[in-house]
């Protein structure tokens, strides 16, 4: 018999696992800047750091303030109607007590899959998302499962938690794309220096590695995130059956997605990929369905 499983200790394990990826994030940054700085001298890394930052943050900034927005637009979904979702929002309330969290908004988008999503800078501006199909084809207690699923989340900040590292991941591509074009400009008294040839082959390397590095480590993270939310799901219903029966009946599902439906860009929001990618590797958005189930029906 399988070793059963604490949500409480699944939850710590995979947020500590989440810090660490983080802390990779960092370090790979830093070794790009300190070739960065040896290849082209420190002053002209501050400027490049201090560009990078300001891009970075400017383009999040919007993301992370508008995420809700955006989200609910790129699906056109509808806010959820107090007569014929109401099963639906006493799923969301109850959760919302098991939680202690803010009753968030919630929407509903026309798709025949079953999936949902959470989205929103934090608790009190918390947006949760079901698809049609989800309120057709699960009952009450499968549904249940996949808004514990989404409340936790919220719970987590996980918006919060992707839009760091995607402030991260994205200034690395930026100083990785600066210092490439810079090369151009480097004169051909600094090339001569064998010592400086080296850096420079070895600052061209991290430079087109890194931003692949990092973007695969934001997968990673996304991943734990998806099996802290389904561990902080079981920590507010108490029980993990509502939510594998619900994994189950997504994983049955053949139907992908309409792609004209939902953007690429949202799908690591969902419960599960909407776009039923067969095969799972570093470039998944979520970790295998199969093993998401195992992992509950240990708790």
């Amino acid at each position: 018999m399988a070793e059963r499983i604490s949500f409480y200790d699944q939850i710590s394990r995979n947020k500590r696992n989440s810090i660490f990826l983080i802390i990779l994030v960092l370090a790979v940054l830093m070794v790009l800047g300190y070739i960065i700085g040896i290849v082209l001298g420190p002053e002209y890394f501050t400027i490049v750091m201090i560009l990078s930052i300001i891009i970075s943050l400017a383009y999040i900034w919007a993301g992370y303030y508008y995420s809700d927005k955006i989200a609910l637009a790129s699906v056109n979904a509808k806010p959820a109607d107090k007569i014929q979702h109401k099963q639906l929002l006493n799923n969301v309330e109850s959760m919302s007590l098991a939680s202690g969290l803010p009753m968030p908004r919630v929407y509903v988008m026309e798709n025949s899959q079953i999936n949902a999503f959470a989205t929103g800078r934090d608790p009190k501006n918390a947006v949760i998302c079901v698809t049609t199909g989800a309120l057709e084809k699960l009952d009450k207690r499968e549904l249940e499962g996949v808004i514990a699923h989404e409340m936790g989340h919220i719970a987590n900040f996980d918006i919060r938690f992707m839009t760091l590292i995607a402030v991260l991941v994205g200034m690395v591509a930026i100083i990785s794309e600066i210092f490439l074009r810079s090369l151009w400009f480097k004169s051909d008294s600094d090339k001569d220096n064998r010592a400086s040839i080296i850096f420079m082959i070895i600052g061209i390397a991290l430079a087109i590695l890194a931003p692949l590095v990092t973007s695969l480590i934001q997968l990673a993270v996304s991943r734990k995130r998806e099996y802290t939310a389904d561990a902080t799901a079981v920590k507010f219903t108490r029980t993990p059956t509502g939510l594998v029966a619900a994994l189950k009946k997504i994983h049955s599902e053949h139907a992908p997605a309409n792609k004209h439906q939902i953007n690429k860009a949202v799908a690591p929001l969902f419960i599960s990929d909407p776009f039923k990618s067969k095969i799972q590797n570093l470039f998944s958005t979520h970790p295998p369905i199969e093993r998401r189930i195992e992992i509950l029906q240990r708790m």
